[in-house]
């Protein structure tokens, strides 16, 4: 199974420490987020990482390079101007195939094991999300669990209201028909849910969304305490 970590993002929010790093590459508990994430792939057997680019994405290629030093081998996919999430992944196919890819956030930071996201069957689902508990900043959540599927508010479905996580297991079917360009996530999930497409699991683990420096301060300082494990 091969893998695709977002990484395009302007990271608006963690300025002015984004203003010269891409978001991806500001470190916590000694190395870069996403370094986190490609040790973690290659740790459970993930040899193909594709990554899309856009804001400094030539920094973020000089420093993670072919993939060799973790095991890896990174395909890169430059997009100039950000394409959004599903717009990326439109870009990425090429690079992922055919099969059901894990999809990570490159500006989140968890302590979730993902190897089980490789025994996902999503059988006529067109993804698997890994939601969460919802945050101080994010009250109210993304979806709706029930029953191992996700629902959109929407539909009034009784369960419990998480957030997404950044982390799943996705289809590219999920995208066929789409034509390139700038495109969001969020409207092709809640349309698959709609058809009762969508699975979702709820993590078991620490999850933080590392949005403003004052989170990646006190993640860093979890870490180095020793706190996340």
């Amino acid at each position: 199974m091969k893998a695709m970590i977002l990484a395009a993002g302007l990271g608006n929010r963690m300025r002015p420490l984004t203003l010269h790093t891409p978001k991806p590459l500001l470190e916590v508990g000694g190395k870069p987020l996403i370094v986190w994430h490609i040790e973690k792939l290659a740790a459970m057997g993930v040899n193909e990482v594709v990554i899309n680019t856009a804001w400094l994405g030539e920094k973020l290629a000089q420093a993670l390079g072919d993939g060799s030093q973790f095991g890896v081998k990174i395909l890169w996919s430059h997009e100039g101007e950000g394409l959004e999430t599903a717009g990326g992944i439109i870009n990425a196919l090429p690079l992922l195939g055919d099969e059901p890819f894990i999809l990570v956030n490159g500006d989140v930071w968890t302590t979730m094991d993902f190897a089980p996201l490789l025994n996902v069957e999503l059988g006529e689902n067109l993804a698997h999300l890994v939601l969460v508990q919802n945050s101080e900043q994010h009250p109210n959540g993304d979806f709706t669990l029930a029953d191992g599927k996700a629902y959109t508010f929407d539909q009034q479905i009784s369960g419990e209201n998480l957030t997404f996580s950044g982390v799943s297991v996705i289809h590219p079917k999920m995208f066929a028909g789409l034509e390139a360009g700038k495109r969001p996530l969020a409207p092709l999930l809640k349309a698959a849910m709609l058809e009762n497409k969508i699975a979702a699991s709820k993590l078991t683990g620490i999850w933080v969304d590392v949005g403003t420096p004052e989170r990646l301060n006190a993640l860093d300082s979890m870490i180095r305490e020793g706190k996340s494990a």
